[in-house]
């Protein structure tokens, strides 16, 4: 009997922790592997009234400039991959067509890399960002280190959004693809709508270059 007990509390614990793991788009096509959704006209409506989340993946970064792995200062942009100027000026093109669109930004939260310093300074001019240590980049880091950091990425995805706002995270696309398996290209963001009780929902990605389109 104690066994029986014991195997019964296992699956329902089990079936508790899979309740509350995000809803996604290859759980919902039952692949195993994630499926991106390109954003519609219809999508960037729905951001104009508020209550999503926003992730965007920090610009084009020169990848001859490594980070200085362990000897990354976060206070020394050289110890870091930066941007280059493609990076740089999609950056601002991005955060021009986001204004264009009429998509409000309410809180931002950033990783501390001077990569995306330099994308939310040209992306997001003038506004107030919280530069947040639980948004760090987690490709360098044990599963250790990168616990608090999923946990972080996933509270903020899922916390509800006051309607006529939308919360933007500019972070990394190793933290993504650690929390729901997604690799996003440089400069894309990625549209969530978050649920509470550390659920949310993927809804669609904007590449850079998917701008134009949606806002004819």
């Amino acid at each position: 009997m104690p066994g029986i007990l014991l195997r019964r509390l296992a699956v329902a614990v089990i079936a508790l922790y899979g309740a509350l793991l995000p809803v996604t788009a290859e759980a919902e096509s039952g692949t195993g592997k994630f499926v991106e959704i390109a954003a519609t006209p219809e999508t960037i409506r729905s951001l104009r009234a508020g209550g999503f989340v926003l992730y965007l993946r920090h610009g084009n970064t020169d990848n001859t400039r490594a980070d200085r792995v362990p000897e990354v200062d976060l206070n020394d942009c050289a110890t870091q991959r930066p941007l280059n100027d493609e990076g740089r000026d999609v950056a601002a093109r991005v955060g021009e067509a986001i204004r264009k669109a009429r998509i409000p930004v309410g809180e931002i939260r950033i990783s501390p890399l001077c990569r995306v310093l330099d994308t939310v300074a040209v992306a997001f001019p003038g506004q107030a960002a919280i530069v947040d240590m639980n948004l760090m980049y987690t490709a360098n880091l044990t599963d250790v280190q990168k616990a608090p950091i999923i946990a972080n990425t996933r509270r903020l995805l899922a916390a509800p959004v006051p309607p006529g706002s939308n919360r933007v995270l500019v972070a990394h696309a190793p933290n993504l693809m650690d929390l729901i398996g997604y690799f996003p290209r440089e400069a894309t963001m990625v549209v969530f709508r978050p649920k509470g009780a550390g659920g949310f929902e993927y809804v669609a990605s904007i590449a850079p270059l998917q701008w134009p389109e949606l806002l004819r």
